[in-house]
């Protein structure tokens, strides 16, 4: 058998900076949306002729934030509570044999400037700087199957977390407006799926946890006395270095 080597043709520009942050599926979080930015000698408006009549795209893409040789036969997937164990191909865990990735995304414009190829996506669930290995259109006849089967993800998860902002994180929201719009939907969003691991969720807890989002740290925790109240303490832009 060959080896087989991959070399990314782009990457892809988000406001997930750490894997923490980023949601578990693209269409949960309305504002995060992303951008792919072709690299030589993909970046060039002949590969990308056509594109614009496909209104959403497949990404096939590395996780390149896991460390490899780690994967399973077995996972625990956030949606069964992180108690039960199905196998690694029944699921879209990112600890695989190959780390690679497929997720659909709309594509909303096809822009290219300056000898430069971007692609500007609707939301996504990719890691900031994400390297993408290919991209393919999505083709609704055959892609589309309304009456699948999804076993224990049949359904679009629930909220699990009530959000609110202290009064210096709000007024924090209000400032960084004027350049994030809707900056406060879209941590409200995030956060509320719960991106903790499966066995921290539906537990008090007195951390204060902190995810990454565009330019700003942002700080929050369950309050006191309940299992899905949270409140967003403070929102910090990150300290040039």
């Amino acid at each position: 058998m060959n080896d087989l080597t991959l070399s990314p043709i782009g990457f892809i520009h988000t406001p997930y900076k750490e894997k923490f942050s980023v949601p578990r599926q693209p269409n949960l979080v309305q504002d995060g949306v992303g951008i792919v930015e072709l690299l030589p000698p993909y970046n060039s408006p002949e590969a990308v002729r056509g594109l614009e009549q496909f209104s959403h795209l497949w990404l096939i893409f590395h996780f390149d934030h896991i460390q490899p040789g780690k994967w399973q036969a077995t996972v625990r997937p956030p949606r069964l509570g992180g108690n039960q164990r199905v196998g690694v191909f029944a699921s879209r865990a990112t600890h695989r044999p190959n780390p690679l990735g497929l997720s659909k995304a709309e594509l909303r414009q096809v822009e290219c400037i300056n000898g430069k190829v971007f692609l500007h996506l609707g939301a996504v669930d990719l890691v900031d700087g994400t390297p993408i290995f290919d991209i393919k259109p999505y083709i609704a006849y055959a892609d589309s199957e309304p009456a699948a089967q999804s076993g224990f993800a049949q359904e679009k998860p629930a909220v699990k977390l009530n959000v609110s902002f202290t009064e210096p994180a709000f007024n924090a929201v209000l400032k960084y407006e004027v350049k994030r719009p809707h900056l406060a939907r879209f941590i409200r969003q995030v956060i509320e799926q719960d991106p903790r691991p499966a066995y921290q969720q539906g537990k008090p807890s007195e951390r204060i946890y902190g995810i990454s989002l565009y330019e700003f740290n942002v700080k929050w925790r369950i309050k006191a006395g309940t299992v899905d109240m949270v409140e967003v303490l403070e929102i910090e832009k990150h300290k040039a270095r």
